[in-house]
């Protein structure tokens, strides 16, 4: 089964693309769509830093430019899927219908499958998961009451999880980010040759959301 990876550089489509491996698929591509402005479909944060990603997995990155128009942006996606030959596409989609169907749309009409491992499985279990298997995930952007400036730049682990799961009981943000209440980078995993190492980097705060905009990074030894 040979299948390409929707990446964003964030934890849940890397760690789809891993679970994928798992089932001894082989990932012989990445893609990624880079919206030039706020999409309903694709994520943004640091979006530029998946070639790197792709340099690190040492597989080849299909990339495409959005303008995040509702529907072209997923003619975007056709496009792109097009390029290549795989049996099925890859994605991170933990409970957004909006994400899941457009992506099995594009799919059928190309005639290749959508696999979305991670699909309303435990949220809390699944960032256990992806400590447990070697993730080493930073959070990069927060939107949503109780995530202050602080939380930028955080790597996510244990002791990260509970008190998430205790901001989740405090003001019902979603534990794995799915409202949108902070966005993640993946520094390094178990798909790296390499890992990513943060050497440059700004923080950017306004009314209640912040960014960690990361400018610079280097691959290292693992």
């Amino acid at each position: 089964m040979k299948v390409a990876a929707l990446l964003s550089g964030g934890k849940d489509s890397l760690y789809a693309a891993y679970i994928a491996t798992q089932y001894g698929w082989d990932l012989t591509h990445a893609v990624t769509i880079k919206p030039e402005k706020l999409s309903w479909m694709y994520h943004t944060e640091n979006i530029h830093l998946v070639n790197s990603i792709a340099e690190s997995m040492d597989i080849p990155l299909i990339e495409k430019i959005t303008h995040a128009n509702k529907e072209e942006e997923l003619e975007d996606l056709k496009k792109a899927l097009q390029e290549i030959d795989i049996d099925g596409v890859i994605s991170g989609a933990i409970a957004s219908e909006y994400q899941r169907t457009r992506i099995e749309k594009i799919c059928h009409e190309l005639g290749i499958k959508s696999f979305t491992p991670l699909w309303h499985k435990n949220e809390e279990l699944l960032l256990r998961e992806m400590v447990s298997a070697g993730f080493e995930i930073i959070i990069v952007a927060v939107a949503a009451e109780g995530l202050r400036e602080k939380w930028l730049g955080r790597k996510i682990d244990e002791k990260c999880i509970d008190e998430l799961l205790q901001l989740c009981s405090k003001y019902g943000i979603n534990i794995s980010g799915e409202g949108g209440e902070y966005e993640t980078f993946v520094i390094d995993c178990p798909l790296y040759g390499k890992k990513l190492i943060v050497e440059k980097a700004e923080r950017k705060w306004e009314g209640g959301r912040g960014t960690l905009n990361i400018k610079k990074v280097r691959m290292g030894d693992k």
